[in-house]
């Protein structure tokens, strides 16, 4: 977990507008369980009042847990994939200081006025209203640095990075002393062929085949197996995804199919540099 601070400068003493803020940013250590546990990294962004001495957390979570998020309900009532895959930014007073300190790193990283934190405010908003839905998988042509992205995650460190990108085209000057790693959690695909959504592939007698298959894809990957049923469970997966190379993926409340490739999935975590004021390009949403 890293959490790292910004300082909001004011200078007339206003509330909020004409007060101190400090911005944090944090990162922590989680457990994720996807068929075996892994160490995935959350990360969040903190804010302290110089003028009042309150602090707030803000960050983007899954609203129903990752696993939720990853992998539908596949329920005998619905003929489709019942999802709960939504995302959202949360502000809340509020640090615990002790807890990021010990699961990973509390750092202050610049100053930004009150102003400037009211106009992120507003943008977050937007930001929220625009992506609703929590993604977890990055889709790309093969581990090489240039290949081919086809899917990008939405996911907190997405969140953390697109914010910190709005500060810098604010003119916040951000820098870091520890080095900070995201998690990305990869999936190794030919190029992607859409199949389409709820209504043009559940009740179709057409992609009756199809429907079925998603199913039984998506059924494999429920929580709460027995010993047996897991077994079963995981030796069908790597037959879909290993030997047929095969993976459905939702994304956007679109249906796609992944030709999958070695080395099929891959947990990285990846250094992502603290943007620099007018490096961050609006149109673009990406540091050149």
């Amino acid at each position: 977990m890293h959490f790292q601070e910004v300082s909001m400068d004011s200078g007339n003493g206003q509330c909020l507008t004409g007060d101190l803020i400090t911005v944090l940013k944090t990162i922590r250590t989680v457990k994720l369980y996807l068929l075996g546990k892994f160490h995935i990294m959350h990360d969040a962004i903190g804010f302290r009042s110089y003028e009042t001495g309150m602090n707030y957390t803000m960050e983007w979570y899954e609203l129903f847990q990752l696993g939720n998020c990853t992998f539908p309900h596949v329920r005998r009532d619905r003929s489709a994939p019942f999802w709960c895959n939504q995302g959202a930014a949360c502000f809340y007073e509020g640090i615990d200081d002790a807890h990021w300190a010990q699961n990973g790193t509390l750092e202050k990283v610049g100053v930004m006025t009150g102003a400037q934190f009211n106009e992120m405010a507003q943008w977050i908003h937007e930001d929220n209203d625009t992506g609703i839905f929590y993604e977890t998988w990055t889709v790309r042509a093969s581990p090489h640095p240039n290949s081919t992205v086809w899917f990008e995650s939405y996911d907190c460190s997405q969140f953390v990075h697109r914010t910190y990108g709005k500060m810098a085209q604010m003119g916040v000057a951000l820098k870091s002393r520890t080095q900070t790693n995201y998690t990305k959690i990869y999936l190794y695909s030919g190029e992607p062929t859409f199949l389409g959504n709820d209504s043009t592939i559940f009740g179709q007698s057409s992609t009756k085949g199809l429907a079925a298959d998603i199913r039984s894809f998506y059924l494999h990957f429920r929580p709460h197996q027995s010993p047996i049923d897991f077994v079963a469970s995981l030796l069908e997966i790597l037959k879909k995804v290993v030997w047929e190379q095969s993976f459905y993926l939702f994304y956007n409340f679109e249906y796609w199919l992944l030709p999958m490739k070695p080395p099929y999935i891959e947990i990285t975590y990846e250094e992502v540099p603290l943007p620099a004021p007018a490096q961050w390009s609006r149109k673009s949403g990406k540091v050149p």
